[in-house]
């Protein structure tokens, strides 16, 4: 599986404007990404809480044709503990989202919120704190593939 890197980070773009998610471009079938992102979440410690299949959910809803497109729920149950010790209001914030899309046929974009950018509504200096370390594990599963 051939990949190219194309992270964004939420650092200011050429807009001005600060992005909120990182992302890289991999080659190879759909099916493989999903594999390779999930063995890549669980080697640093997050775990799939909800799987949304947003095609198959598409087609039965509103009976329109998608690319194949998946929402993975990540957590790191020790993050999220301290997390929710820092603030209780953040599990409106959590899971950690990761998606896994084809944009054509053998190439797969993959993509993970960036906690950082997400918590920067909440003035909670413990809560960034976490959400940088955070970052830095999702950054190395996107960069891993």
């Amino acid at each position: 599986m051939k990949s190219s890197m194309s992270c964004k980070n939420s650092e200011n773009t050429e807009e001005g404007k600060m992005s909120y998610y990182f992302s890289k471009k991999i080659q190879g079938s759909f099916d493989e990404a999903l594999q390779k992102v999930t063995a890549s979440l669980k080697a640093e410690g997050f775990g799939i809480l909800t799987e949304i299949d947003v095609k198959e959910t598409l087609k039965k809803k509103l009976d329109v044709d998608f690319q194949k497109y998946r929402i993975l729920g990540a957590c790191n149950p020790a993050f999220a503990y301290k997390a929710l010790k820092a603030e209780d209001k953040i599990g409106t914030m959590l899971p950690c989202n990761v998606i896994v899309q084809e944009k054509k046929e053998g190439e797969i974009e993959v993509a993970a919120v960036d906690p950082v950018a997400s918590m920067k509504a909440i003035e909670n200096p413990e809560l960034f704190s976490i959400a940088q370390q955070v970052r830095e594990k999702l950054k190395k599963v996107v960069k891993s593939l």
